[in-house]
């Protein structure tokens, strides 16, 4: 056996010992003799809890920097036809194809939304995560039932991305009618036209990956998205490729200069959640994307930009810092800093992969958020 199989089994036994530290050391020590010390993150730890996932063969496509093990089994999947909130609302399995490219969904449809024109949120999961673990993580149907809310999971494929991470960081998935925005972009105007939904009222939300996409969905579809929520995520022109995928993952700044994108001329807006201590994402990246959300506006608005901060204590005990930003009196972006809180969704449900139940909930409180974010009328 060579020693990069051997700090492999290495790493699986201390795994299943449970000593994850001491897997992420030698998983680290493995990979530092095969790749490029510029292309893989400074500190790519496990997640501190729920990691079932696999390390890959091409460890590099997993641009959250977390590890997956060849020899775990995927997680098992819900029953199509069972919701993730424990009602009785189906949770169905669908399949969308477009011009743009083809992907599976989950889509949630609450009982009582029958023939009511309701708002729709679109949720993007993070890399190694399916739509089940991530509508488990984020509690988001059980919410969404609450305040009347139709929720779309698509499912991104292994053929695009073998780690299941969206391609954020690739100049082609960045631009209007081209790769992952297009086929995402018109999955959502399938499900408004298909389901009588409100076209007014559509949302974009994601976790670390899913985050990022959501950035970009931003910018390249604001005529669609009336707002977003991105939890530990960057935002749109940092990478436009694995390295510099991987530079921005670990500064939350880029090398080259930023290009320029749509939002910056029609501001979307956005909630934030980021942990000050992710080692994975830098909290940096947080602050760029309320940079990017508020656009013009933010630099260049005068007397009437102001902000507002607030500390606080969530139910489960981990401190946060929010702060508000608004225009006239009105709140175009909010910032939530988790202190204390590594890559995870705050206030998940453990059941879920990459959550952190101790912190404030950060689903509640993006669907507060978006009810008061609506698309102006196309008349």
């Amino acid at each position: 056996m060579n020693a990069m199989n051997e700090k492999m089994q290495q790493a699986m036994r201390l795994m299943r010992s449970g000593d994850l530290q001491a897997a992420t050391r030698a998983l680290q020590e493995r990979l530092a003799t095969n790749r490029p010390a510029s292309v893989w993150p400074a500190e790519a730890p496990l997640a501190s809890r729920g990691f079932s996932a696999s390390v890959s063969a091409d460890v590099a496509n997993c641009i959250d920097g977390e590890f997956c093990v060849v020899e775990c089994e995927e997680p098992s999947a819900a029953p199509s036809r069972t919701a993730a909130d424990g009602s009785d609302s189906p949770f169905l399995t669908e399949h969308f194809t477009s011009s743009a490219g083809a992907l599976d969904y989950k889509l949630y449809i609450p009982a009582q939304l029958k023939g009511s024109k309701a708002p729709l949120l679109l949720m993007l999961h993070g890399c190694t995560q399916s739509p089940d673990d991530f509508a488990l993580g984020t509690r988001m149907n059980r919410l969404a039932r609450e305040h009347g809310y139709v929720v779309a999971y698509p499912q991104q494929s292994t053929a695009r991305n073998q780690n299941r991470c969206w391609n954020w960081f690739q100049g082609s998935d960045q631009q209007r009618g081209h790769g992952e925005p297009a086929m995402l972009a018109a999955l959502t105007r399938h499900l408004v036209a298909q389901h009588g939904l409100d076209e007014r009222r559509v949302y974009v939300a994601g976790l670390s990956a899913g985050g990022a996409m959501a950035a970009v969905l931003a910018s390249t579809h604001p005529d669609v998205y009336a707002a977003i929520g991105v939890h530990s995520g960057l935002p749109i022109g940092l990478a436009s490729d694995m390295p510099s995928a991987f530079a921005a993952m670990r500064t939350g700044q880029s090398k080259t200069p930023r290009r320029a994108v749509e939002s910056a001329k029609i501001p979307v807006p956005a909630i934030v959640f980021h942990g000050d201590a992710d080692k994975t994402v830098h909290p940096r990246n947080g602050v760029g994307v309320i940079a990017q959300s508020l656009g013009a506006v933010g630099a260049s608005d005068g007397g009437r930009f102001t902000t507002k901060a607030e500390n606080g204590v969530a139910d489960g005990g981990r401190r946060y810092t929010r702060t508000l930003h608004l225009q006239d009196g009105k709140v175009s972006a909010e910032h939530w800093v988790i202190h204390g809180a590594a890559h995870a969704w705050s206030g998940g449900d453990s059941a879920g992969s990459y959550t952190d139940p101790t912190g404030p909930d950060a689903s509640a409180q993006m669907l507060q958020f978006f009810a008061s974010c609506v698309l102006p009328s196309r008349s």
